[in-house]
């Protein structure tokens, strides 16, 4: 016997485990690679809100932002004008139109450079806020990982969702005839004639 406890002593005593030494080299321990992913995990949405956080913005900030919204509003309003009048005053209309076509060709040139830029401007701060919005969105996807996969558990269809485990009051309980009626009636009624 002394040998037999001298070899499962060198195999698992002094605080070593050789078996599962060996197999790591060969095979990643899953839990501390869980254990290294998390923390990669944990890094990278560190740093997207770190990036992508919100900062406190002062009263000039706010009032260019609502400067900012005012352009397309009023070319929407500006457009729908011109419809109106030129529905309602066609002579007035014309005058204007014929205003427009002295614009030299340059200045149209500029007019589009300005609303473009205005306008790639506002996608670029539009994609910065989508881009926040998502990494807070990412920095909870294990935390609903984690609480599907226990819902899951629970359903009743998934192995194990009725082991009793080691609770022998309820697995005795579970194989016991049942007094329910309505269970009684429904045995009755599969039972073969």
């Amino acid at each position: 016997m002394g040998l037999i406890s001298q070899f499962w002593g060198m195999l698992f005593g002094g605080g070593r485990n050789v078996v599962a030494e060996t197999v790591e080299v060969f095979r990643e321990n899953a839990e501390a690679g869980a254990v290294r992913g998390a923390a990669i995990q944990t890094g990278a949405m560190g740093q997207f809100s770190a990036e992508f956080g919100q900062r406190q913005r002062g009263w000039f900030d706010r009032f260019m932002d609502g400067l900012n919204r005012l352009p397309r509003p009023a070319m929407v309003i500006g457009i729908l004008a011109l419809f109106t009048s030129a529905m309602t005053n066609p002579i007035w209309f014309a005058e204007r139109m014929q205003g427009l076509a002295l614009v030299p060709e340059p200045l149209w040139w500029l007019l589009g450079a300005v609303v473009s830029f205005y306008f790639g401007a506002r996608q670029q701060v539009k994609t910065q806020d989508f881009q926040r919005d998502l990494a807070a969105t990412m920095s909870r996807v294990p935390q609903v990982v984690e609480n599907i996969d226990a819902l899951r558990t629970l359903r009743h269809d998934s192995p194990g969702a009725a082991e009793t485990g080691t609770d022998t009051e309820l697995a005795q309980s579970a194989t016991e005839q049942s007094d329910n009626p309505a269970v009684t009636e429904w045995q009755e009624s599969k039972e073969w004639p």
